[in-house]
């Protein structure tokens, strides 16, 4: 049993990181996928008889509002998050409308037992993304226990991802449920993996998965690399990629991972052929290409049929699934078969007994976009954290408490 489960909140204020940093537009939630997952952390505390104190952060305001002048508090306020908080949880969520100020203190100190506070957006104040030890402090006055359930943060070392955990002795800091299943999930990927063990590498450049794929050849079998980033290693190789995205100064770069693949003996497997298109537009003409021959003033947006049917054939024998980007510009419909067919051979062999892990923005958005998100073993909240911890990394967020 976990920690968290084990815990008895009653009479105590928890004082709880959660990611409410969704998208919002004209004033609308438009994807509570991160509301929804902080759920059963705040319901569990709530059952036992404590009280909540929900912290979060809420885009750049300190940033934005410095270049664009016409942008005031009120545009990053979790205020916004309120009612909808509310309705999701079935109970009134009461809002300070700041996060360290005396009357947020006396609204925490005077919470009673089944009651939720959420606080103002910590980025208000700049000494949260610095780490500074002072606002740490501040916050952690404000609860007897702290708990931190937000992946899509712990690679941040800022104050109340991390140092917060410093005011909190030894069995007064905890993960959440959320925090506990994103941990458990990346570890057995990581540590546990059964073999064969494929990683699906999407995305389009190179350069940003380079660690995460140098990490992963000490661990997996395959590795099957999409997307536009499968341009730059087809260019390395010699071959002829039209007017594909590539990062010519990474050339190098992918010729030495494929020979690191090889000394190693995992296998590397790129698109035979591609869906090529004249122009980056959804009404494009298309056709099909071989994906070393793509001809002069043509682009790959997607993987070609064989392609899909050998990566499929791949996913399909594999223990474990590790997926992290896109085969194509799926959000365009002409360019989503590939990304589209990957997800329907991750679902089958998670079926079929596998493990699979989807993360990253894209991968994520497509499992989603597909229908596929419950027909895989589990869906990551955390883009950034989440690569970091495949990149072999050690998360602020998660050190702070182990």
């Amino acid at each position: 049993m976990s920690k968290f489960s084990e815990y008895n909140f009653a009479g105590k204020k928890a004082l709880v990181r959660v990611d409410f940093n969704v998208p919002i537009k004209g004033g609308k939630i438009t994807d509570d996928t991160r509301i929804k997952a902080a759920l059963p952390t705040i319901q569990k505390i709530v059952k036992d008889g404590g009280s909540v104190i929900l912290m979060s952060h809420w885009g750049r305001p300190i940033k934005d509002m410095e270049k664009k002048p016409e942008l005031t508090k009120a545009d990053f306020s979790l205020s916004r998050i309120v009612s909808h908080l509310s309705q999701l949880l079935g109970t009134e969520v009461l809002f300070a409308d700041d996060c360290i100020s005396e009357a947020a203190q006396q609204q925490a100190a005077g919470l009673q037992p089944g009651q939720v506070l959420l606080l103002e957006n910590l980025r208000y104040y700049k000494e949260e993304e610095k780490g500074d030890k002072g606002f740490a402090e501040k916050l952690s006055k404000l609860g007897d226990v702290y708990v931190n359930d937000a992946f899509g943060t712990a690679h941040r070392a800022h104050a109340s991802t991390a140092v917060i955990a410093d005011f909190f002795a030894a069995g007064q800091k905890l993960f959440g449920l959320l925090m506990e299943a994103e941990v458990n999930s990346a570890e057995k990927v990581l540590h546990q993996s059964e073999k064969p063990f494929v990683a699906i590498i999407g995305g389009a450049k190179v350069s940003d998965k380079i660690l995460i794929i140098e990490n992963l050849l000490e661990r997996a079998t395959d590795i099957i690399i999409g997307g536009g980033m499968a341009y730059t290693f087809m260019k390395a190789q010699g071959g002829k990629i039209g007017n594909s995205l590539c990062e010519d100064d990474r050339l190098e770069t992918a010729n030495e991972l494929l020979k690191k693949a090889e000394a190693k003996g995992v296998r590397i497997h790129l698109p035979a052929d591609s869906i090529i298109a004249d122009k980056f537009d959804a009404n494009a003409q298309t056709s099909s290409s071989t994906s070393d021959n793509i001809p002069d003033g043509w682009m790959g947006l997607d993987i070609g049929a064989m392609a899909a049917d050998q990566f499929a054939n791949v996913i399909k024998n594999s223990k474990t699934i590790l997926w992290n980007g896109p085969m194509g510009v799926f959000e365009m419909e002409k360019f989503q078969k590939g990304t589209k067919t990957i997800a329907t051979a991750v679902a089958e062999a998670t079926q079929a007994g596998s493990f699979s892990l989807v993360g990253g923005g894209d991968s994520v958005a497509a499992v989603n976009q597909f229908g596929f998100a419950d027909k895989v073993s589990y869906v990551s909240t955390g883009g950034g954290a989440l690569l970091e911890y495949f990149e072999g990394k050690e998360l602020p967020g998660i050190a702070a408490i182990k």
